[in-house]
């Protein structure tokens, strides 16, 4: 019995602290945050340390992104996209480089309802660093995983190996 009761507290304090962040709640954040704000409830327009970006929401289908532009993605040659994908894996951290409509943008998307206040100023500031670093360090914040870029990597020929059976 004292077991059920521990759990049915549990149970409702996560319940009760869980967030629901809703389109209200993310413009109060980003007006913090931002140097301007424009555009309408879901479809934001800002501008934060003098970059541009948009938030985007779907509540109906619980979806949010935060991003910005980086440059057209005619500009990037092969070095670039192998370090931005790399870059995905070891120091973009919660931040992705895409490519859409043939621009290259820092990306943070997330669930709308479950994303908390401080993860939104903190994707708001890792869209801003890795719009920033791209070309440079390719990350998001100070903290780095390894990697390191495609220039540093010397080509190691692909060695054959056979298959087992079992």
């Amino acid at each position: 019995m004292k077991q059920l009761f521990v759990l049915i507290l549990l149970s409702f304090s996560y319940f009760t602290y869980s967030q629901h962040m809703d389109n209200t709640k993310l413009q109060e954040i980003i007006e913090k945050n931002a140097d301007t704000l424009g555009g309408v409830s879901g479809n934001w327009k800002f501008l934060y340390k003098e970059t541009p970006m948009l938030c985007v929401t779907d509540a109906t289908n619980n979806r949010m992104r935060i991003i910005s532009p980086i440059t057209e993605s005619k500009n990037l040659d092969k070095d670039l996209l192998l370090d931005s994908m790399t870059a995905n894996f070891h120091s973009a951290l919660d931040v992705k480089y895409a490519i859409s409509n043939g621009i290259l943008w820092s990306v943070y998307i997330h669930p709308l309802k479950e994303l908390t206040p401080e993860q939104a100023e903190n994707a708001i500031s890792q869209v801003y660093y890795a719009a920033k670093t791209f070309g440079t360090t390719f990350s998001s914040t100070a903290l780095i995983f390894g990697g390191g870029s495609a220039k540093e990597k010397k080509e190691e020929p692909i060695k054959e190996q056979k298959t087992y059976k079992f």
